[in-house]
């Protein structure tokens, strides 16, 4: 998975999707958040669990433990098969568990002719409706951002099909897996379980070509997401 991605609706458009019966703890706005190009080491939207209902909070896309920081960036992702297991984001699994919800996110794929030059695409769901990739977060409540806070996207391997776009793909969960997997009464065994599983097919997406503008982390507005060819849908189910 490249590091890009979009959440442009309302936080209200995804917590309807997510949990309309679910107390939301934290105040948010109802203007939509047009996030069209979502940027490592920025800081956006998650959903978290808390004590007494769901939190949603402002942090940092990158995450890594006191011990090594400062050795490379911090990294946005984490692989599917070595996040439970692995030193790394011991500290985070189980109980950091958080999603991200988005619009769709984006790949780049080198020119057969000249390797030098990359055509973006975009990722959506078939469905039009809002994603949930599965995530990984350490957050400290209050009133200023904490320099540790940080999180992270599980990401899994790609289905035949959109291998050809990229050999990863973020995990995004349908709503009801969603909805488990930041339930704090989820034991770690269903997550482990929800997260190796639960991840939405290839046949779920659709994805097309957009613009070259995204490379440029300064660059916003649904300009980006515009299809600049032909949209190609994935494949169709067996």
């Amino acid at each position: 998975m490249c590091g890009r991605y979009s959440i442009y609706e309302s936080m209200d458009h995804y917590l309807k999707e997510l949990a309309p019966k679910q107390l939301v703890v934290n105040g948010y706005d109802l203007w939509p958040i047009e996030r069209y190009n979502v940027a490592p080491t920025t800081r956006v939207e998650i959903i978290r669990p808390t004590a007494g209902g769901l939190s949603v909070e402002k942090v940092k896309w990158g995450w890594a433990p006191f011990w090594a920081k400062g050795t490379r960036p911090d990294p946005i992702n984490a692989r599917v098969e070595t996040v439970m297991t692995g030193k790394f984001f011991k500290q985070l699994w189980p109980n950091g568990r958080i999603l991200a919800p988005a619009n769709g996110w984006y790949e780049w794929i080198k020119d057969p002719i000249d390797p030098k030059k990359k055509q973006p695409y975009f990722i959506t769901l078939k469905e039009q409706i809002p994603m949930f990739f599965a995530g990984l977060a350490e957050v400290h409540p209050g009133l200023e951002p904490d320099e540790r806070d940080g999180f992270v996207i599980i990401t899994a391997a790609s289905d035949q099909g959109m291998v050809d776009i990229h050999d990863r793909k973020p995990l995004v969960l349908a709503p009801e897996f969603a909805r488990e997997w930041i339930d704090p009464e989820t034991s770690p065994e269903r997550a482990r379980e929800i997260a190796v599983e639960g991840c939405r097919l290839v046949t779920d997406f659709n994805w097309y070509k957009v613009g070259k503008d995204v490379g440029n982390v300064r660059n916003q507005g649904p300009q980006l997401i515009e299809p600049v060819e032909v949209k190609y849908e994935g494949p169709e189910e067996q």
